[in-house]
Parts: structure tokens; sequence; C-alpha cells
């Protein structure tokens, strides 16, 4: 379903996966823990050519994929995920991360997996290789073919900075703030003059908001301020710690002043997407902002 968004001119839509162009964010899941069966778990696509980057492996991901593939993205087929970057290691952003590694290496996926993530990113993937040890086995040395290098993963454990640059695609690690965690970031992708900065989870964060400075499309996680009046104490401290409001989201955009803002990994708590636009431009942000929901396409 196509959606457009005016502000004085069209600064941005979402388009049908059948439109082509040279780089694309892609919503392959815009969900939270909540099992929500209209939304996966959080995972975005960048698409440049006919290269993905993934960010983030939420429940439901290759499938997701394998939608937008179907749709006209065929960059998104389960053997063509071979890169993926993690903001941080929350379960709902990871426990999709099996689900890529073995599903696109039973697929045909030819490659290893490249994967980039926090510290700790190169033991969850040990730990996952041996617990699906003797599947790995079986399709390596039983009946079914199966490609000889797919299984494997090739880990970079990240710091802040420029962590890949390849094909005119440039990607950098942006350290943000997400509650008690260590170490959690969002990501800057640069291709072809056009920006997309992505949140990951994280509270206001500064460094994420000088890298969003000017950005043709800043996609950042958001909670409503009316759901949060209604949440008990201990959840408000929690979200308060590591999250980002509707009016700290307005104040965020009309800092970094992107031209096109898209809400994801949203907490409704009985609001509605229009609801979190409405607030996000109650707060004073009068940007254009859309509030995304899996399988849109947007186009920097």
């Amino acid at each position: 379903m196509l959606r457009y968004f005016f502000n004085t001119i069209i600064l941005a839509m979402a388009i049908s996966a059948s439109a082509s162009a040279d780089m694309k964010l892609v919503a392959l899941g815009t969900g939270t823990p909540n099992a929500d069966p209209e939304r996966s778990g959080p995972a975005l696509a960048v698409v440049v050519g006919g290269k993905s980057y993934i960010v983030d492996t939420g429940p439901g991901i290759v499938r997701r994929a394998a939608s937008a593939a179907s749709g006209g993205i065929p960059a998104l087929a389960p053997d063509k995920l071979d890169t993926v970057f993690l903001t941080h290691l929350h379960s709902d952003h990871t426990v999709g991360l099996p689900d890529v590694m073995f599903t696109s290496w039973v697929l045909e996926r030819a490659v290893p997996l490249r994967l980039f993530g926090p510290t700790g990113t190169a033991a969850m993937a040990q730990h996952l290789q041996e617990a699906y040890k003797a599947d790995i086995d079986l399709r390596l040395n039983g009946l079914e073919p199966a490609t000889p290098e797919g299984h494997k993963v090739n880990v970079q454990e990240i710091r802040a900075g420029v962590v890949l640059d390849e094909h005119d695609v440039i990607v950098e690690a942006v350290p943000v703030l997400h509650g008690s965690w260590k170490e959690a970031y969002g990501f800057k992708f640069t291709s072809g003059g056009k920006t997309i900065v992505i949140s990951g989870d994280a509270r206001p964060s500064p460094a994420l908001i000088k890298a969003a400075k000017g950005a043709d499309i800043l996609v950042h996680e958001v909670y409503s301020d009316a759901g949060f009046k209604r949440r008990e104490p201990v959840w408000q401290k929690y979200h308060a710690s590591f999250h980002t409001s509707a009016s700290e989201l307005a104040a965020i955009a009309n800092e970094a002043k992107p031209k096109l803002l898209v809400l994801y990994h949203q907490l409704y708590w009985g609001t509605s997407d229009e609801d979190l636009v409405k607030e996000i431009h109650a707060a004073g942000y009068d940007g254009a902002v859309i509030s995304a929901k899996d399988l849109e396409v947007f186009e920097p």
C-alpha cells in the first residue's frame, strides 16, 4: 500500500517494493518484545543497488525479508542475507540471528555471514554455532546438499566510527545511550551523497543527534507520551532510562533536521501511529514524520 506525506512539497514517500532506487530503507520489522502479529521484531534493511545490509535480527526476519524479495527487492532474498549489524544484544533484537545464520544457509547462501556488533557478539555467534552443531554436521555430511561455507560467521566486534567501507557504502557505528547497556550503537549509512541514520534502541543520545544532522532519513525508536502517563512507576523509570518519548524525539528532530523522520520500535500503550505523529508535531516539530509499518519502503 502506498502512503504519501506532504509538507509543502513531497519530502518522502513510502513506496511499493516494486519500485527501484539506488538506496532504500526497508522496515522488515518495527515491533518490540510485545507479540504483535502485525509487527515482526526490530529489523531494518538498507539496500544499495543489489546489496542488502541488515540492522538487527528480531523474530521473523527471514520471512519478512523473503516477503520483501518477492515484492520486488531481490537483494533481500534469503540466500542474499550475508551482512548484519547488531545495535546491541537485547533478545528482541537478536533472537532472529540463528534464523539469518542457518535458514539463509539452508536456502543456499554460499558465503559466510558477516556480523558486526558490540562486545559479546562473537560469543553469541559461537554459542549459536555450538547449539546447532548437530544440524550443521548433518547438513554438511548427510544426504541433503549444502554449501560448504554458508554456515560460517565472520564476526567483527565494533567501536564507534567507520566499521565498513565498500562499494560506495560507508557504515559508521554511533554510540547511543540505552539504559544500563555498556555498549549500544546506532548506525549511519552513507551512499551516493545520501544518508540514513538508524537509532537502534536509545534514549536521547548526543552522538546520534550529531550523526543525524541533515540526514535524508532518520529512523528512530519512540514511545507515546500519553501512554507513558498510564504506565506504572517501575515501568516509567525503565522506559525513561532506556527509550525516547515522542516529545523528546521532537526535540531531537528539531536539532538534527532530517528530511524525513521515520518512527519504528513504537511503544503505543493504547495509542496509534497517527497519535504518535500528532504527539511529535504537538511537541513543536513540523517536519515530515512517518510511523512505519512492517515491509514499508522509503527512499532518501
